[in-house]
């Protein structure tokens, strides 16, 4: 026991040490906190973007699918790695458009496409809604970190709490240093989480020390591990097609995702980052996804697969072993939950506080920010523990899913097309959530009756429909028609980011002054 705390405590004073030596000695503005002042290149912008992207609970409940279910687990893989693409050609309006004007959110985009703070509130609201089951499942990967680092000698009560007291310590950096904090710490957090993990997975199976399992075991699994869902069973034949279709278009539909963008130098900062991004993912979800699949040979984890990861690490190399695999998990749930926490701060105070009749200076928004991190920081604490014991926990997953893909069509369409308007945006948006919402509650996993289609499927034809019948049946006025084409126009040209004057502290790979354009 002693052992495991210890090395999370050595791998938690690392972080704190980053963070107290890079921190900035005068006072950020709004700006720096919400985006790190547009300044950061390709390997930062990567492994920001992977802890945003693969939470801790990716060794608990993805590892648990796989060891628990089977080759279903790689449904994950063909999701992010072609959701991870659409970053790369969303880059240059959505960098150049945030440049230009100022953006510091994802909703801050929709609201000014569509020239409407309704659609700013109603995207913002979806956003901070559907990353909540995300929070809670970091936080419940918390208590599984301290359950396990305690040798399961503290109570759940015990171990939540503890997670929750980490993680709420780690907040007084990222209240302190904003987004630079994130982003810091992310590239540390990211090596341990996904580099370390891959190679540690590699090593177990490559059979190195007489471990339990190895490649050659993957040849000796049973049948059903490398049955799908659709191919036999209760499932329908679009089971698992509508959870790639949702995962692909929703990936840069989260606030997190999406709110990594903005903190690049330069467009070519964000698909350099893209291409890094795709490179840490497919090797680490793949190898994690096979020693999973080759845990199934295990009765301990076949017993209990959403404790597979730690029981596979106990099993081959005892104790040091297993507080390494606990430290790489910890890394993961750190990042995930204090990005997300962080984001959702900062869309509540930049996009449902704020408005133009109550235009907060920015040490109001950061007040605001900062009370409503700990709000939903407490309340994801209270869920967590009330669900700890929930099987199937990717089912959390899939339920955010279905409602955060409701922001697809009005940020593809408005970032791709110039149609549409404000009315129809928020139309679709709230019908097909509603839908989403309403589907999903009465089938949490999927509907029999239609092939296994998953509600946000549905939720997304009706948002669509509405969103295009609305547009054509109100209009969109003429000087609302030359925006937008000059918002295009803008998009075509490197521009000067509107709030960069000063040359900054360069991160690696981003050698820039804020007076240069992107590109």
């Amino acid at each position: 026991m002693l052992v495991m705390l210890g090395m999370l405590a050595v791998f938690y004073a690392v972080v704190i040490g980053i963070l107290y030596s890079t921190q900035q000695r005068s006072k950020p503005s709004f700006n720096e906190y919400s985006v790190g002042n547009r300044s950061y290149g390709p390997w930062y912008v990567a492994m920001s973007y992977a802890n945003s992207w693969w939470p801790g609970s990716t060794f608990i409940a993805f590892f648990g699918l796989a060891a628990g279910v089977g080759v279903f687990g790689l449904y994950g893989l063909a999701y992010s790695i072609l959701g991870v693409a659409m970053m790369y050609f969303m880059a240059t309006r959505a960098w150049r458009w945030g440049a230009r004007y100022n953006l510091r959110s994802q909703p801050d985009l929709l609201g000014l496409r569509f020239n409407s703070r309704p659609v700013k509130v109603v995207a913002s609201v979806i956003g901070i809604v559907s990353l909540f089951p995300w929070v809670v499942l970091g936080m419940q990967a918390f208590g599984e970190i301290f359950r396990f680092a305690s040798g399961d000698r503290w109570p759940v009560t015990v171990c939540l709490l503890v997670g929750l007291a980490v993680i709420v310590a780690r907040q007084y950096w990222t209240v302190r240093m904003g987004m630079r904090g994130l982003i810091m710490t992310d590239l540390f957090q990211g090596v341990v989480a996904y580099v370390f993990s891959a190679a540690l997975c590699l090593f177990l199976l490559s059979g190195l020390g007489g471990g339990p399992i190895s490649f050659a075991t993957l040849s000796r699994v049973s049948e059903s591990v490398l049955r799908v869902p659709g191919d036999g069973g209760h499932y329908g034949p679009l089971y698992l097609l509508s959870l790639i279709f949702t995962g692909v278009i929703g990936s840069l539909c989260w606030p997190t995702s999406f709110q990594r963008i903005y903190t690049a130098a330069g467009v070519r900062a964000v698909k350099a980052g893209t291409i890094r991004t795709v490179l840490i993912s497919g090797v680490f979800y793949t190898l994690l996804m096979l020693l999973g699949i080759a845990a199934t040979t295990i009765p301990a984890v076949t017993a209990n697969p959403q404790a597979g990861w730690f029981t596979v690490m106990q099993t081959y190399g005892g104790t040091w072993l297993l507080g390494l695999g606990i430290t790489i998990v910890f890394a993961a749930s750190m990042g995930h939950v204090d990005g997300s926490v962080q984001v959702c701060g900062l869309q509540i105070a930049n996009d449902l506080v704020n408005s133009e009749k109550r235009n907060l200076s920015d040490a109001r928004l950061m007040q605001v920010a900062k009370s409503s991190m700990i709000g939903y920081m407490v309340l994801a604490g209270v869920i967590a523990y009330l669900t700890f014991n929930l099987a199937r926990l990717q089912l959390l997953a899939q339920v955010s899913y279905q409602g955060i893909v409701q922001l697809a069509v009005p940020l593809f369409l408005g970032v791709f097309w110039r149609g549409g308007n404000a009315k129809g945006a928020v139309a679709g948006m709230v019908s097909g959530f509603g839908v989403a919402m309403v589907l999903t509650f009465l089938y949490p996993d999927d509907i029999a009756g239609l092939g296994s289609l998953t509600g946000g499927i549905l939720g997304i034809a009706v948002n669509l429909l509405v969103f295009l019948v609305v547009s054509a049946a109100t209009g969109t006025p003429a000087d609302e028609r030359a925006r937008v084409e000059e918002m295009f126009e803008i998009a075509k040209n490197p521009v000067r980011p509107a709030a960069r004057t000063a040359q900054v502290a360069q991160p690696l790979g981003a050698p820039v002054l804020r007076e240069q354009l992107d590109g």
